[in-house]
């Protein structure tokens, strides 16, 4: 059993409760103009160059984990969710729907427990911080004791952006001390939790007894046909799958391949850095990759594909970015490529028909990663028609490096941030991408309107006037 919760843990939560509560009293009046300032500051103040590419590096420092030349390219995910708040309300009234007399009003979630992942230490405070302020919300984080130092440092600055403009800093408190009794105690207390994390974290916030919008693990997939862009396809692939040593829940794990491109895209996967393991690598790997419980292990994990290969006990090229094999009718619980990887390895499947790509999918998914998110490269309408039709995912991208896609692009429309819900399929609330309107309560004020009732002719079509025994 866990140890109890302390009673300094209890005070100081209680304590910055009341603190975050008078911090939201404080910004309860704000107009929409000086939301929309406060939240321009936490985003400049967090997502400038300079200091975004210090904690970034920071959290790679602190956690063993993850690139770090790689990972100060995520300030630019702040840049989008600013971009994305900036353009909707969020106080007074923000919708209108005059035909159904309807009208929508916006008021603050409350007080938001935000649980941080040791993957994303400087980048989710901010962007949880930005809708935060947005709606009126306080935050106060809780970060993964293996990163709580970027965490702590980040929400500083945050709150040295709130001093900027006049703002009480208290609406973004850190716990510098994190401990799985004081984080579950936390999300008992605070209105909302806001879990971006692993299983675990995820679980627990939905057994808080609270509401919260947690996210589902990944195990994204890639299908590639025939009317597939070869070079494209496979820099992308490249893309996603290196982005930050494929830590991310939406780096390309399992590439599914039309058989008669097969050869053609394994060789230009090979020209953007993969390497393809033969057999006997492939099983040294999986031993080093998972133990005997089939649990992930920490060396492997979101790592240069050379340190993954030395774990294993061979090596690869210096030039080499990722690690490559083949998987063919390997799927299930007992073939652990057939999972998530969290690092720089995919595996590849082929196909003769879209039906048999349509099969490899489900019983991939059937393996893990429900309501995540698959792709596909593809110029045939109707294939990806097919795939969206069958995929058990919540988002799926089209001709697009998924870890770049997944939570937002610049070059799509899907919203900015770093939280993706999963749906029931992943066992959460909501499939959206977590933003703005998630921050945010809502009052529906109803007026009338000229009836709307159509005739039970009308309703019950061709079953109106039948005798029913």
């Amino acid at each position: 059993m866990g140890r109890e919760l302390t009673k300094d843990e209890r005070t100081l939560v209680a304590d910055m409760l009341v603190r975050a509560r008078t911090a939201m009293a404080e910004v309860e009046d704000y107009s929409q103009e000086q939301l929309d300032r406060l939240a321009q500051a936490v985003a400049w103040y967090a997502g400038n160059e300079k200091t975004f590419t210090r904690l970034a590096q920071l959290g790679v420092d602190e956690s063993s984990i993850g690139d770090r030349d790689g990972r100060p390219g995520k300030r630019f995910k702040i840049h989008g969710v600013l971009r994305d708040a900036l353009r909707q309300k969020s106080t007074g009234i923000v919708e209108e729907l005059p035909a159904k007399g309807i009208v929508k009003y916006a008021k603050p979630a409350g007080v938001i427990a935000s649980l941080v992942p040791m993957t994303n230490p400087a980048l989710t405070p901010p962007v949880t911080g930005v809708y935060a302020a947005k709606a009126r919300d306080a935050v106060i984080f809780s970060p993964h004791p293996r990163t709580a130092g970027t965490t702590t440092e980040m929400v500083n600055v945050m709150r040295a952006a709130c001093k900027a403009v006049g703002a009480p800093e208290d609406l973004f408190q850190v716990v510098t001390k994190p401990s799985i009794p004081l984080t579950q105690y936390l999300m008992e207390e605070c209105d909302l939790t806001l879990a971006t994390g692993g299983k675990p974290m995820v679980k627990a916030a939905y057994s808080s007894g609270r509401p919260a919008y947690g996210v589902g693990a990944g195990n994204s997939s890639i299908v590639i046909d025939e009317t597939a862009d070869i070079d494209i396809a496979a820099a992308n692939t490249r893309m996603s799958k290196t982005s930050d040593f494929g830590s991310g829940c939406s780096a390309d794990g399992n590439i599914i391949i039309q058989k008669s491109v097969y050869d053609q895209m394994v060789k230009a996967l090979e020209a953007e850095g993969g390497y393809l393991c033969n057999d006997e690598e492939k099983s040294l790997l999986e031993k080093a990759m998972w133990d005997e419980k089939g649990n992930r292990t920490f060396p492997t994990i979101a790592c240069r594909p050379q340190q993954t290969a030395e774990v294993a006990g061979f090596s690869v090229p210096e030039g080499c970015k990722f690690l490559m094999v083949e998987n063919q009718g390997k799927i299930g619980a007992e073939h652990k490529f057939s999972k998530e990887k969290l690092t720089t390895l995919m595996a590849l499947y082929h196909f003769e028909t879209f039906d048999d790509a349509l099969n490899i999918v489900h019983d991939i998914y059937e393996t893990g990663g429900k309501g995540h998110s698959c792709g596909i490269y593809s110029h045939n309408d109707a294939n990806i028609d097919a795939l969206a039709r069958l995929a058990p995912v919540s988002r799926m991208m089209v001709r697009q490096a998924q870890s770049k896609a997944n939570a937002g692009a610049f070059t799509n429309g899907m919203p900015m941030t770093s939280s993706l819900g999963c749906g029931i399929w992943g066992g959460n609330i909501t499939n959206e991408n977590v933003s703005l309107k998630h921050f945010m309560n809502y009052t529906w004020v109803s007026r009338p309107i000229p009836e709307d009732r159509p005739s039970e002719q009308e309703l019950f079509g061709e079953f109106y006037q039948t005798t029913v025994e």
